[in-house]
């Protein structure tokens, strides 16, 4: 009479592989889609009309389908750059009539006037500019805004913006607010 292997014992072998799979997605980490971090303007109500913005408050940024930048009508060779041309259009130290007026404000977080740049950094792109320009300017007109405030708090307060109070970062976004205005892309091209 031939012997019977035993069998082996595969009931829980399955609790065994949900075990290891939940510990292993609970562990790990999964990547996910982050976008540009912006707070929209609220929607324009049907008879309210558009704010009138005085020239001279507007920085004016286009992105051809070349990925070449034109700030106010001069073509910028590297998009570095702009970080520097937007911190100096927005803060205007010397009060220069074709960078952005300034007007005194009263910041309740802060408890005290504080001159208040009324600039726009109007930005349009290309349907035909590369993704990664895109997220070039995007970075660049960010880092200005952050820089500016940074600067502001080490000056005012003898630290970075990311270690003073919350009413003092709201006080400090209050002076420089990230006022940055997207037109619809367009097709205007560009010439390479």
């Amino acid at each position: 009479m031939a012997k019977k292997t035993p069998g082996l014992n595969t009931g829980s072998m399955a609790d065994i592989s949900f075990l290891l799979l939940t510990f292993f997605l609970l562990t790990s980490s999964i990547n996910t889609d982050q976008g540009i971090q912006r707070r929209l303007p609220p929607p324009l109500q049907e008879n309210q009309e558009v704010p009138k913005i005085n020239q001279r408050n507007v920085l004016r940024i286009l992105v051809n389908m070349h990925d070449q930048l034109l700030v106010n009508g001069e073509v910028l060779s590297d998009v570095r750059q702009l970080r520097s041309i937007t911190k100096e259009f927005i803060e205007n130290p010397t009060n220069d009539p074709h960078r952005s007026e300034k007007q005194a404000k009263y910041i309740d977080d802060l408890g005290e006037n504080a001159m208040v740049s009324k600039g726009v950094v109007s930005l349009q792109n290309d349907r035909g500019t590369s993704y990664a320009m895109y997220i070039a300017v995007q970075n660049q007109l960010t880092m200005a805004f952050n820089e500016l405030r940074d600067e502001y708090s080490q000056q005012r307060f003898g630290k970075p913006y990311e270690k003073i109070s919350e009413n003092q970062k709201k006080g400090v976004q209050k002076i420089y607010p990230i006022s940055i205005s997207e037109a619809e892309p367009s097709n205007y091209g560009g010439k390479k």
